[in-house]
């Protein structure tokens, strides 16, 4: 009986802040833009990824206890790391993860580079999604989606050519199309392409399919790193990429 009233009560609140993420969407979420590809999009999928982040967040609580004393241990304060980052219709908002580099520096102070300031537990939590997590409270938020466009750096915004450009159509994803076919392994320009291609055809069936395959991607590890980066390389524009 416990474990149905606790199973009761994670629904009753999933379902509850689902409503009104819902609502507040279809109310005041129009963007000019972008037009929905279809019902899904405009009037389910807000709803369902904030239903779907609430009872995430609940259950996997102790997961995120564990990791945040973890962290704290490992690398020190602070715990979270926050940067700014584009979002829907360009509007920056304040993206959460766990921390997974140190703050070593040279004897100028300035901090070393990537692959000098992440330990082996740091990798652990990359590989694992697992610095990921608190990105359930953007999605709550409504800053983010659970498949979306992956949300990059704000200097970004003015390297992007219009074709690029139109992944602030919607809002960024937790996961997407581009992590399912390369994640930080594959190039810029087919990064970009795989965004615009979801934001055309943005489905219940497609987001399914790319949370399942996320999934899988992350249970083998794939894409964690690109060729010349212990993440991704910086992207410098169109041009200058080509």
């Amino acid at each position: 009986m416990i474990i149905l009233s606790i199973i009761f009560w994670i629904v009753t609140i999933s379902f509850a802040a689902g409503v009104v993420a819902a609502l507040t969407d279809i109310f005041g979420g129009k963007s000019e833009n972008h037009k929905p590809y279809g019902p899904y999009e405009r009037f389910v999928k807000r709803g369902l990824d904030a239903f779907l982040a609430t009872g995430a967040l609940i259950v996997l609580s102790p997961v995120l206890l564990v990791t945040a004393i973890l962290v704290r241990v490992k690398l020190g304060s602070p715990v979270l790391f926050t940067q700014d980052r584009p979002g829907k219709d360009e509007k920056v908002f304040k993206l959460y993860k766990f921390r997974s580099m140190t703050e070593a520096r040279d004897e100028k102070g300035q901090l070393l580079p990537d692959d000098q300031r992440l330990p082996r537990f740091g990798q652990k939590l990359r590989s694992t999604s697992l610095d990921e997590l608190p990105e359930l409270i953007n999605i709550i938020k409504g800053d983010m989606a659970v498949v979306g466009p992956r949300p990059l750096l704000v200097r970004y915004l003015p390297r992007y050519n219009e074709h690029q450009a139109r992944r602030h159509e919607v809002r960024p994803g937790f996961t997407g199309l581009a992590q399912v076919h390369g994640r930080n392994a594959i190039s810029w320009e087919d990064k970009f392409d795989w965004d615009v291609k979801y934001i055309d055809n943005i489905t219940f069936r497609g987001d399914m399919r790319i949370t399942i395959d996320t999934v899988k991607t992350v249970f083998k590890h794939e894409g964690i790193s690109s060729n010349t980066s212990v993440s991704m390389e910086e992207f410098m524009g169109a041009e200058e990429n080509a």
